[in-house]
């Protein structure tokens, strides 16, 4: 089914793309809100650029988006797969928990926030470029993985990790990440870690054309909670 979106309001286009079956193309998109929101077992390819809340609750489905992202992609999303190629804005992967999401370029301020893992749900975001500040804020569960290839500098802005007490952050850089908060240990990747982000780095390049190979070559940080709960003393007496 393809979807012509140039003068549909958002609600009138995510009732259609709802209602259709198998593969939905969606041309001349112009900033609607929430398309494909908790979509399962369909394939949603989107030319032009969609507005907030892409892909939120995700449930399984599968969104290829050729341009740009606006704020709170894929926001709460629980399966599937958001694949972009341009750049996203802020907090994309909002709370996730489950599913991958893909970025060719760049990506805005506290990206990957709240993410969180439970047994075999593991989520999952690759940036290409570079992101803004507070990324991976209070990350509970999952792997962000930044790979810097558009700049020579540290890719990640401020406060990154900041209150962060699970999962893991991969930086693709040769420089030192500095300032960081103090719940949070910064080492060089083993190999041993290098292995576990190859399949998404591979799967990457298939999206994008990036060599994955060469970008293993390189040398990554990864960064970690350096307590099982920093703030236990918060919420209980001892």
């Amino acid at each position: 089914m393809t979807i012509e979106a140039a003068t549909l309001h958002f609600q009138e286009l995510n009732k259609m793309v709802k209602s259709a079956q198998g593969e939905v193309c969606i041309n001349n998109c112009l900033g609607q809100r929430f398309i494909a929101s908790g979509a399962k077992e369909k394939t949603v390819i989107i030319n032009g650029t969609p507005g907030n809340a892409l892909g939120a609750y995700l449930n399984g489905a599968k969104i290829n988006v050729n341009g740009n992202v606006q704020d709170a992609v894929g926001d709460t999303m629980n399966e599937g797969k958001i694949i972009i190629h341009g750049s996203a804005g802020d907090a994309l992967g909002y709370a996730m928990r489950g599913g991958t999401i893909f970025v060719k370029n760049d990506a805005g301020y506290r990206t990957g926030i709240h993410m969180k893992e439970y047994n075999d749900k593991k989520p999952v975001i690759i940036i290409g470029g570079s992101v803004g500040s507070f990324l991976g804020e209070y990350l509970a569960g999952g792997l962000i993985i930044v790979l810097g290839k558009n700049t020579n500098e540290i890719p990640v802005g401020h406060f990154t990790g900041t209150g962060m007490h699970g999962g893991r952050i991969f930086i693709r850089t040769d420089k030192s990440l500095s300032a960081l908060p103090t719940q949070v240990v910064t080492e060089e990747a083993t190999p041993e870690e290098l292995e576990e982000i190859r399949p998404y780095i591979s799967e990457f390049s298939e999206y994008f054309g990036a060599e994955n190979q060469s970008l293993l070559n390189d040398r990554f940080l990864v960064l970690k909670p350096n307590a099982k709960n920093p703030y236990k003393q918060m919420y209980v007496e001892n």
